[in-house]
């Protein structure tokens, strides 16, 4: 499965602000998109480029939409909800809004992105930066990386200018990484194609023959500070004839000293987390599914009639065990000779049941082993009392015979 997340949208009559230099104009209400952005054109356009890009194997596709500066909620308009509907249903290919927000340096006092607007945000399923100054990426990078409702998991960077306008610091690309965020790399660059437009206008890209020399030196840096980790490879392509297969830009990519599997990975297994990792945005706690109580059943109840299965000792227990085993259950020898109650016992002649004691081999009756239990509580105590006056320094002997000293 290979992705292609930054598939460009063709340029419409959808709303927007007449900005000017000092951010002030006329807004326009755009809460409902009007029924038809698209001329029946750009959707025939764009279906021809789908069936492209699916015969080169790509099966999730994400169409972008690039603002300016700032989104405004009175004058914002996603038109990717009216365009969606007038694409055709293909079986086994899924389909991705995503909004891409240019920054530059009037947005560095905010552009949108805040609590106020989640519902706004929510209806994106991606949400991705293309900061144009130093400020703006140490935003990116430090801020909006963070897990939250406005996460933003792609810094889309502008390789096509003649000079990056900001220096790509270990820091904030490690900070990055670890927060989740990734980096795009737009192939189109090394193609020498067309840029889109949006980009082209706000000065984030160029379509000059110097374009696709500077895309080799800034790719090249940024996959020397990343060490190839966390890059994203999509196309950005506007025309037909800039789309390539996948094995062909892992090709491509593995001549910024990628290792070729790292570079077939950009395509297919990051996008695959990082599209996972955003539908979080939507979730609480980050909760995918919703979970499912398991009642654990009780324990089966033993059959009446069931047959006993009895293991003899000698085969269970080696010598060791079988003999600690039956030093704590003693043992009743079994009558001997004609006598019912079973042998004499040789301490007071009396015949009775005699107990054997496997742990030393000598025979004692019953009340012998009755006196002994009854008589080892008080021996207990009494050992006790003579350890506490040897302790006070009292000088008291006793004697083994019980008598004291």
């Amino acid at each position: 499965m290979f992705f292609d997340l930054n598939i460009p949208i063709p340029l419409s009559s959808f709303p927007s602000t007449a900005q000017s230099r000092k951010g002030k104009g006329k807004q326009t209400n755009a809460e409902t998109p009007p029924a038809s952005v698209f001329s029946p054109a750009q959707v025939n356009a764009l279906e021809s480029r789908i069936n492209l890009l699916l015969q080169l194997g790509y099966t999730v596709l994400a169409f972008n939409q690039v603002v300016h500066k700032k989104v405004d909620p009175k004058s914002h308009c996603n038109v990717l909800d009216s365009l969606l509907p007038q694409l055709k249903h293909r079986s086994g290919v899924i389909f991705l809004k995503r909004l891409t927000i240019i920054l530059d340096e009037d947005s560095e006092k905010g552009f949108g992105l805040i609590n106020a607007n989640i519902p706004m945000f929510n209806s994106y399923d991606l949400i991705s930066l293309l900061p144009t100054s130093a400020t703006t990426f140490s935003l990116a990078c430090l801020t909006h990386s963070l897990p939250s409702q406005l996460t933003a998991h792609i810094i889309s960077l502008p390789l096509t200018l003649p000079r990056l306008p900001f220096r790509m610091k270990h820091t904030l690309i490690r900070t990055a990484l670890k927060n989740g965020a990734v980096f795009e790399i737009n192939y189109i660059g090394a193609l020498g194609g067309e840029n889109d437009p949006c980009l082209v206008n706000a000065d984030a890209a160029i379509n000059d023959s110097s374009a696709k020399r500077n895309w080799w030196a800034a790719s090249r840096e940024l996959c020397r500070v990343t060490k190839g980790k966390g890059i994203l490879v999509s196309s950005g392509a506007v025309a037909d004839a800039d789309l390539r297969a996948p094995r062909d830009i892992g090709n491509i990519i593995s001549l910024l000293d990628v290792p070729q599997n790292t570079a077939r990975d950009s395509m297919s297994t990051l996008p695959r987390s990082l599209v996972k990792r955003a539908e979080t945005r939507k979730t609480y706690r980050a909760v995918l599914s919703e979970p499912r109580v398991v009642i654990p059943e009780g324990p089966s109840q033993p059959k009446l009639n069931a047959p006993v299965t009895v293991t003899p000792l000698s085969s269970a227990h080696n010598g060791a065990n079988l003999r600690a085993d039956i030093a704590v259950h003693d043992i009743i020898a079994e009558p001997q000779g004609g006598s019912e109650c079973g042998p004499t016992n040789e301490r007071d002649g009396r015949s009775g049941p005699v107990e054997i004691s496997r742990t030393n081999g000598q025979k004692r009756s019953r009340e012998d082993v009755e006196k002994q239990a009854v008589a080892a509580p008080v021996d207990n105590e009494t050992r006790k009392k003579k350890r506490k006056k040897n302790k006070d320094g009292r000088g008291l002997t006793v004697s083994t015979s019980g008598a004291g000293s």
